[in-house]
């Protein structure tokens, strides 16, 4: 199907109006989104708040609702990469008349508006034989970037580029404000311009390529941010002997419900933490750093080809059991690629336990904008010194790893040493 510029007639006085559904912005900083698939066709009767199609972000793919009651009149982007913003559809009544302009498309969703910018382009250049083609590439300019890394280009020229396996910041873009457009590719293609990364002289055969999804883009471009913040780390050994007896009697008593975890004790206790020492509770913003009242305090889950980091809101208000049931949710969710937006957003602290697969001790990356991450480790049995004869304890190595342009070695130092004591023993924190 292909997508249309949408336009509807003047209706009487009084009479309802059609509703344009236009792409939303589920999340800051999001500029676009993929149509999956939708979930109604046209001429199917839709209820506000029902799921009408799937949305892919650079962070999930989730269900988006409809907004208005009435009948799918028109869907104007069937598939494809679409900007936030853009009319995907027409929501209105039975039979109401919606004058549609077809328009030539990209095929990747986008509307022809922005293919037009490289037929426009096209029109004004005269054809240059592959001669010249080399020298007028090498005096263009490099491609910008938007605020996020990413290379400013059509979607005609990024499914160009895609299919024909040329790398974009290997291609100079003469569109509007240096954007690369269609026949920026299709010259770097005509002129045989090598790439960043050649492959030819490596044998293919049994070679798996895998294109990165939305998700491994952004881990990727969130991994290169947090890796230019000056970081440090701090690490302290725990005796989890009281933890543990805590978390045995928290199963006997929540049997019938979600079993509460290490997991769940250490989410807890950093929250009563945080709440002392709030300068780790926060997140940096450039020129501000903003100190968070509650602990929203995200927890890293690793998920087919990726990981996504959900968000339990308000931990110090929660018991370890309403932690437990919110984590096992919100898990299950992240796990069945069920998780909305707001699952993802408002995190001010992240926890990651490799525990579980007998790692004893990392160092977690940062999690942009958040001023501090904590890595924990799994509990061993070790033989140590108490009252000065050797015993056979339970330890666990957690570090923290802190922005050092919002908080201080001390300040972490302090944090970490109230975790320690609120781990060794529990009842101080809750």
């Amino acid at each position: 199907m292909q997508p249309t510029c949408l336009k509807r007639f003047a209706e009487p006085w009084g009479a309802a109006m059609a509703t344009e559904v236009k792409l939303p912005r589920l999340g800051q900083g999001m500029e676009s989104g993929t149509i999956v698939k939708w979930l109604k066709s046209e001429g199917d009767k839709v209820e506000k708040g029902e799921p009408l199609y799937e949305l892919d972000t650079d962070k999930v793919t989730q269900e988006v609702e409809a907004e208005a009651s009435g009948v799918l009149l028109k869907i104007a982007i069937s598939e494809g990469e679409v900007e936030v913003g853009k009319t995907i559809a027409v929501i209105g009544e039975q039979g109401e008349e919606v004058q549609v302009e077809p328009q030539q498309t990209d095929g990747n969703g986008t509307s022809a508006r922005e293919v037009d910018d490289d037929a426009q382009e096209a029109a004004q250049r005269p054809v240059r034989d592959s001669g010249p083609v080399q020298e007028v590439r090498e005096n263009r300019e490099v491609p910008p970037t938007d605020a996020n890394g990413r290379i400013k280009a059509s979607p005609l020229a990024r499914r160009i580029a895609r299919e024909r396996g040329i790398d974009l910041s290997a291609v100079a873009g003469t569109g509007p404000d240096g954007r690369v457009v269609a026949e920026d590719v299709e010259r770097t293609a005509a002129s045989g311009a090598p790439t960043p990364v050649s492959t030819a002289a490596l044998p293919l055969e049994g070679v798996e390529v895998q294109q990165l999804s939305s998700m491994r883009k952004t881990i990727a471009r969130r991994l290169t941010e947090a890796w230019q913040a000056p970081v440090f780390q701090l690490g302290v050994t725990v005796d989890m002997g009281r933890a543990l007896e805590l978390r045995a009697r928290l199963v006997e008593l929540h049997a019938d419900g979600v079993k509460p975890t290490i997991s769940d004790l250490v989410t807890k206790v950093s929250a009563a933490a945080l709440m002392r020492h709030r300068a780790v509770n926060a997140l940096y913003k450039g020129d501000a750093v903003e100190l968070y009242p509650t602990a929203n305090i995200g927890i890293a889950v690793a998920v087919p080809n990726g990981l996504l980091v959900p968000v339990i809101q308000s931990c110090e208000r929660k018991s370890v059991a309403e932690i437990a049931a919110a984590r096992a949710a919100i898990v299950e969710r992240a796990r069945a690629g069920k998780l909305q937006q707001s699952d993802l957003d408002g995190g001010t602290f992240t926890i990651s336990n490799l525990g579980m697969y007998g790692i004893e001790r990392f160092i977690a990356v940062l999690n942009p904008p958040q001023a501090a991450i904590l890595a924990v480790g799994s509990i061993e049995d070790r033989v140590v010194v108490v009252d000065g004869r050797p015993a056979v304890r339970p330890r666990m190595e957690i570090t923290l790893t802190c922005d050092h342009r919002a908080v201080d070695g001390a300040t972490g130092a302090e944090f970490l040493r109230d975790l320690k004591a609120f781990l060794e023993e529990p009842g101080l924190a809750l």
